[in-house]
């Protein structure tokens, strides 16, 4: 645009969009703009000859008294200085004042520009409670870390007391154990010892009862033991060597039907027998998994065992008639404590038999898997990575 098109100095004053002034020295009103005059509602003749500071607050007079016209002498400016004004009805209105101090020929003059506050205000006040927030928000934080980490250290005083006392269980548990071996050894060879001789069928049936309950007692022992190395990290050692799976597993068939005369074992071999296992671990296995058949199974029907070797390496099934697993068992049936049922048993043990079974395999590097539909009934298989028979 060119020069002599823009508005003169005196619409650019009146039409200004900040409140414009001049004043003397003292503070009269020389001249002042529209915007002035809009916002205390009064016309401009009104406010000729008028002293700025008259049209102050109280509060507001009092600072340009003790505060702006000593600054104003002094430094010859101010800028950005709060002030309420009183309109003609007399409410307040805030503005930032910014003035300054010119020498004209007529005099001194001050030159007064004024800007409304109201939404820098607002903006100010969201501000202020955006911080609050802020402020509000981070104590939360702040106190729900707190929290947790005092949770977190509660936790961890509770967790090493609980394995404390679970060592300190494990440990009795396994020195206990260990301790007892040998009692009910003595009462097993007394047993034996007195069966040799003659007696009467009362004494006979009676020291039977007595063997029989020895050697349950010795398997519990060693249930316990072997669970004691599994929950310490040791695990349960084996040491495989050369063996014929189907000799073995027949063996041990032919000692649990004495065990266990109300059942009616069968054995099935399957392929060639030669591998690397440890054949008392392997004993133990079928011994395990026997006694679970023959307290849940229906001894009315056979139970099956079957010892099998093909390219995928050794396995070990055993297949009983009994009611199908429940649902809710089968994700626990391997955890050691766990019971299928709430019936006592002569034949069961500390419900540690399916742990011992799933850590033996996985300690020869395979595992253990149950299958249990209606019609068909329940089988456990045991898998077996067993090494080559020249690295056994």
């Amino acid at each position: 645009m060119p020069i002599d098109e823009l508005p003169d100095s005196q619409a650019l004053f009146d039409g200004a969009a900040c409140a414009l002034a001049v004043t003397a020295e003292d503070g009269t009103l020389l001249r002042v703009n529209r915007c002035f005059c809009d916002w205390l509602g009064m016309a401009a003749h009104e406010l000729h000859g008028r002293r700025f500071q008259d049209l102050l607050t109280m509060g507001g007079r009092i600072f340009h008294q003790t505060h702006l016209a000593p600054l104003m002498q002094m430094q010859g400016s101010i800028a950005e200085v709060k002030l309420d004004l009183r309109h003609r009805d007399g409410h307040a209105v805030t503005i930032l004042l910014n003035a300054v101090k010119r020498d004209h020929p007529s005099g001194v003059r001050h030159e007064l520009a004024l800007f409304g506050t109201t939404d820098r205000d607002k903006y100010e006040r969201e501000l202020l409670n955006a911080r609050k927030l802020a402020e509000a928000l981070l104590l939360e934080k702040t106190a729900a870390q707190t929290a947790l980490q005092q949770a977190q250290a509660e936790l961890n005083q509770a967790y090493i007391k609980a394995q404390r006392r679970a060592q300190f269980a494990e440990q009795m548990v396994a020195i206990v154990s260990h301790d007892l071996k040998n009692p009910l050894t003595a009462i097993k060879m007394a047993s034996d010892f007195l069966a040799r001789g003659e007696r009467t069928a009362k004494e006979t049936q009676l020291i039977g009862h007595i063997g029989q309950s020895s050697e349950r007692a010795q398997r519990m022992i060693a249930d316990l033991l072997d669970f004691t190395q599994a929950r310490v990290g040791v695990g349960i050692g084996v040491s495989p060597s050369p063996l014929d799976l189907h000799d073995v597993t027949q063996r041990a068939v032919d000692e649990l039907r004495v065990a266990f005369p109300r059942a009616t074992l069968v054995h099935h071999p399957i392929g060639a027998g030669e591998t690397c296992l440890d054949g008392d671990r392997l004993q133990q296995i079928i011994g395990n998994l026997v006694a679970n058949s023959v307290t849940y199974g229906d001894l009315q029907q056979p139970i099956t065992i079957t010892s099998q070797l093909n390219h995928d390496g050794p396995s070990l099934s055993v297949h009983n008639h009994g009611p199908v697993i429940a649902d809710s068992l089968m994700g626990v049936l391997f955890e050691p404590m766990t019971r299928g049922t709430d019936q006592d048993c002569d034949v069961r043990s500390v419900g540690l038999g399916l742990f011992i079974v799933r850590e033996i395999a996985k300690a020869h590097g395979g595992d253990v898997a149950v299958s249990s539909q209606v019609g068909s009934g329940t089988t456990f298989t045991v898998c077996f990575q067993a090494p080559h028979l020249h690295k056994c």
